[in-house]
């Protein structure tokens, strides 16, 4: 019996956050023709070095070109398993019961770890090119918000405090350079695990010459396995799911952004609130950030996958099948969830609420401390120690935060003796103009995208 027990059609994502074509990859349909095709192909390249008869392996092909399987009998095949307790015999014999004669030329010095090891790196492959399309069009909605914002001021904190200005195009920017470099990692992890092995039972290529793998491998798009067992070695699955949980971790981290702006006391940037939408069963003025918050739940799930994946790398010698039970969870899991999270949080950022005055309030919230560093510099340049100027601008920027930004810090500084004998008002005026963080914001936007934008 395969592991996983029963079935081998399992498919068990929540259909909330499942979307259809990356649904699809996953069916039984879908992994049975990979199967087939898989067979058929090797069959092919069998016939063609005389290992089996090439009348016979033309048959087989043109049966192939033909959809003679045509709709998969997925109860069929589960009949089978039931009695053979083995998924791929339980296949070959309902595929093989199509055919005639040539039928025993099916699975020809093959195991089955070379059906379902291909198999998987195909549907892998499928995945990853859904999720960068999928991380293609955030980066085109990211990259229009970026721009749209790109002199957006806004407050930036560190440790949630306020620390300096910046811009809320910056804070898109950032986001789209994060999935840049995302996008870079998935091609990486996709080509990494899309390998062929049609190597048998203990990957020696004893019952079938490595010319039959390579045939499988160029008609699937994939790369022959240099060195298998029974197995496609599983540092390159630990490899893909890892990639995927270091996406989700760049989900949250603009999911968790966003909730933070929505906050009532924060409130520069919402989740947009359709015409009918509730917030709250009890309070009718809520309207809370669920998309984001159901956003930073699901990449828990996908980084909880790649430790499995990882786990399944110390495989008993040649092979063993504790990775398969594994592989039946987290395959479809993983891919589905990123897949239906990088497709909301593409809809958050398109439809995500602004609101500049707000962030502009909140600037002018503290009284002006966020202009602190620069009066710090100017009392050096001055002619005072770091140390000095340090202690003069913190003892009138404690007054301000201790007034809960009622007073000013510009106005402190300049009634500050030990202050104005070093800077004009007019200097002490220039430091607090806002434009002067902003300096830059071109060459950082001309660096990420490019002068034309």
């Amino acid at each position: 019996m395969k592991p996983g027990g029963g079935s081998a059609s399992r498919l068990a994502m929540v259909p909330r956050y499942s979307r259809p074509e990356m649904s699809a990859i996953w069916s039984a349909e879908n992994r049975y023709r990979i199967w087939w095709q898989i067979e058929v192909f090797a069959a092919e390249a069998m016939g063609k070095i005389g290992m089996i008869p090439a009348e016979d392996a033309a048959t087989i092909r043109a049966a192939y070109d033909r959809d003679m399987l045509g709709k998969i009998d997925i109860d069929a095949i589960d009949a089978i398993e039931a009695v053979t307790k083995h998924d791929v015999i339980a296949f070959l014999t309902w595929a093989g019961e199509k055919l005639g004669p040539e039928r025993r030329w099916l699975h020809q010095g093959m195991t089955s770890s070379d059906v379902l090891d291909t198999a998987l790196a195909v549907q892998l492959k499928q995945a990853a090119d859904l999720l960068i399309d999928d991380i293609d069009k955030l980066l085109d909605v990211l990259k229009r918000r970026a721009l749209e914002h790109k002199l957006t001021p806004t407050i930036g904190r560190s440790h949630g405090i306020h620390a300096e200005p910046t811009t809320f195009g910056l804070k898109l920017a950032q986001a789209y350079a994060e999935f840049v470099r995302n996008r870079q990692r998935l091609i990486a992890a996709r080509d990494d695990v899309a390998t062929c092995a049609i190597s048998g039972a203990v990957g020696t290529f004893a019952n079938v010459p490595p010319s039959v793998e390579e045939h499988v491998a160029e008609a699937l798009g994939l790369t022959p396995e240099p060195v298998s067992t029974q197995v496609i070695p599983r540092d390159r699955h630990a490899h893909f799911f890892a990639t995927l949980g270091v996406i989700a971790s760049s989900i949250e981290r603009l999911a968790t952004e966003i909730r933070h702006l929505q906050r009532t006391e924060v409130l520069e940037a919402e989740e947009y609130f359709s015409p009918g939408q509730k917030g709250s069963s009890a309070m009718p003025h809520k309207r809370n950030p669920v998309l984001t918050e159901n956003l930073t739940g699901l990449a828990r799930m996908v980084r909880g996958y790649a430790l499995p994946a990882m786990e399944n790398v110390a495989l008993w010698h040649e092979r063993d099948i504790s990775h398969s039970s594994v592989e039946r969870f987290i395959g479809p899991d993983a891919t589905i969830t990123l897949d239906f999270a990088l497709g909301r949080l593409t809809g958050v950022v398109d439809k995500l609420i602004v609101y500049p005055e707000r962030m502009q309030k909140n600037l002018d919230r503290m009284g002006g401390l966020v202009h602190s560093q620069r009066v710090l510099l100017a009392l050096t340049q001055a002619g005072l120690s770091r140390e000095e100027s340090y202690a003069l601008v913190q003892r009138n920027a404690m007054k301000v935060w201790e007034s809960d930004g009622q007073l000013s810090l510009l106005e402190l500084l300049k009634a500050d003796p030990e202050v104005s004998q070093r800077l004009s008002a007019d200097e002490l005026n220039a430091l607090f103009n806002l434009d002067y963080h902003f300096k830059h914001v071109d060459t950082i936007f001309d660096r990420l995208f490019g002068p034309s934008a």
